[in-house]
């Protein structure tokens, strides 16, 4: 189901990102990796294209439209179409609302819930077009349960949830585009760095003593869902670590 797909990547220079890239390609896809450090996308196009793959990478800032059409454009410039595409990109600066950091809100609605949406859009009319295709898209367990210090962070995550219903309810019978909402629970990726607020310094240190989830397994539960019969819609997956209680 996977081999010879054209398969594209948002926030691929790192953690699900990065591990999906690989996952995909290794089932036979063909990569579209986009992110904003091309150091780290070079060394992903250089593990990938060791291991035999096909990959193309771009500098894509999803909060910007204009980079997100160029992005898809590049993919099917080169290989013709747009089979699948991951939203991946994401932040979570948590931080408990009394602190008033507005700037990190207004950076997590722009890449959580207007990139996901720019992406989507530039990539939704090459799907229509031959009626078939797959979005998947990287919420969170913070998409259906909300926590102390994740007000934002789970009003974004709770959007993309919803956005993920709504395209499956306008695509998937009409136009044969599977739709995904995958929904992790804590994995050990760099989304923790990006938490300023000091109060939260013992909720980081917590998590870091978790036995978390890795990328890996987000990525496989991934190629799980792409990899499904075409009859086969896989709405929703929802992963926590063994002790995660919330």
């Amino acid at each position: 189901m996977i081999k010879d797909k054209i398969a594209l990547i948002t926030g691929a220079s790192s953690g699900i990102g990065y591990q999906t890239a690989l996952a995909l390609s290794k089932a036979g896809a063909k990569v579209a990796a986009g992110a904003r450090r091309m150091d780290k996308l070079e060394a992903l196009k250089n593990e990938i294209t060791s291991n035999g793959g096909e990959v193309l990478i771009k500098q894509l800032d999803v909060t910007k439209k204009s980079d997100c059409d160029s992005f898809v454009e590049a993919a099917v410039g080169k290989w013709g179409t747009v089979d699948i595409l991951v939203n991946n990109a994401g932040l979570m600066p948590l931080s408990f609302f009394k602190n008033m950091k507005i700037d990190e809100w207004d950076r997590m609605i722009d890449v959580n819930l207007r990139g996901v949406i720019y992406s989507t859009a530039a990539a939704i009319l090459h799907m229509t077009a031959k009626k078939s295709g797959h979005i998947v898209n990287i919420s969170s367990i913070a998409g259906r349960v909300v926590f102390p210090a994740g007000t934002v962070y789970c009003a974004t995550k709770h959007a993309v949830t919803a956005f993920s219903e709504g395209l499956r309810q306008e695509f998937s019978q009409r136009y044969n585009i599977r739709v995904t909402c995958i929904e992790p629970g804590v994995v050990d990726t760099e989304l923790n760095s990006s938490i300023t607020d000091k109060s939260l310094e013992k909720f980081v240190e917590a998590t870091k003593q978790m036995q978390s989830l890795k990328a890996t397994d987000i990525a496989n539960a991934i190629v799980f869902a792409v990899d499904s019969p075409p009859y086969m819609n896989v709405n929703e997956i929802m992963l926590r670590p063994t002790s995660q209680e919330r």
